[in-house]
């Protein structure tokens, strides 16, 4: 069973049936718990071959009547989301710099049934309520996290402002290592041996927001269970896959309008860094580099 599945199964629980009532808004938590799972993975850094390191500060912004019915409920429903996100995290094989903690927030610009989920990276000694144990502080070179994001989502998390280190920064000029990464050898420097954590970094970009490739397989679907959701009346529920090896492909999983793969229609294809793939109105762009 998907962690979305028994997360919405637990709120059916709570409270006698008051969740129900009150989730008859235009917001549904579960929508939010799909929104904090694709904030996971859009900010998901990779430190190094044994640490991807995911935002546990996060924010929801609600519409005034959504926060309304909400917000007497905030802190189960937190706590629940907060749950939802370890566990998804546990699944991935994410990790965390602190506590997790789901805030929920009013937003007057934004109209019933809009939301925006903003995120950041805190170290324990950050948070108001550590977690027992030592904390890890980040390493040298690495921020605090992204700008929070701009403009409203219907039913999904808008765009982000702008490239933040938890989104995977673009590949850096040749004498300017990323934040955080190891010094080593560039292209076309002698290198004195392999360097440890050195691997191929790869994303895709739709609509402007970058997703982190950091398994073996990426379903892109319309489905909240798919990997990356795509809000596209064309695109099918689990519509395609993007599979890491060498070289990396991309599979069409039977939908029903199919994949374009740099301007051929296909059901296989090899991706090469720069690739464009379209399904149903929606441009996806695979990247990848070494770091």
């Amino acid at each position: 069973m998907g962690v979305l599945k028994r997360f919405e199964q637990r709120l059916e629980g709570l409270v006698n049936g008051t969740f129900a009532k009150v989730f008859k808004s235009e917001v549904q938590p579960v929508e939010i718990a799909g929104a904090l799972q694709r904030e996971c993975d859009n900010n998901a850094t990779i430190w190094n071959r044994d640490r991807t390191v995911v935002p546990n500060d996060f924010i929801v912004e609600l519409s005034p009547p959504d926060f309304e019915r909400l917000s007497p409920y905030s802190g189960q429903l937190g706590d629940e989301l907060s749950g939802m996100v370890r566990e998804y995290a546990k699944q991935q094989r994410y990790t965390f710099m602190g506590t997790i903690k789901v805030h929920l927030e009013k937003a007057d610009d934004l109209d019933t049934g809009l939301y925006r989920v903003r995120s950041r990276t805190l170290a324990s000694s950050e948070s108001q309520s550590p977690q027992p144990g030592p904390a890890q502080g980040p390493p040298p070179g690495a921020q605090q996290g992204p700008p929070p994001g701009q403009g409203p989502g219907l039913r999904a998390v808008p765009p982000r402002g702008g490239p933040g280190p938890a989104q995977g920064a673009p590949p850096p000029m040749p004498n300017a290592p990323p934040p955080g990464a190891r010094p080593g050898p560039r292209p076309g420097q002698p290198s004195a041996g392999p360097q440890p954590g050195t691997q191929t970094r790869r994303w895709i970009e739709i609509n402007g927001t970058r997703h982190q490739i950091s398994r073996p397989t990426l379903v892109m679907g319309r489905s909240t269970d798919a990997d990356v959701r795509i809000d596209d009346p064309g695109v099918s529920r689990r519509h395609c896959e993007i599979r890491v090896g060498t070289p990396p492909t991309i599979q069409d999983l039977g939908s029903t309008n199919g994949i374009v793969v740099d301007g051929q229609h296909t059901t296989r294809a090899t991706l090469r860094d720069g690739s464009r793939v379209v399904v149903g109105s929606t441009t996806i762009v695979y990247r990848q580099a070494e770091g």
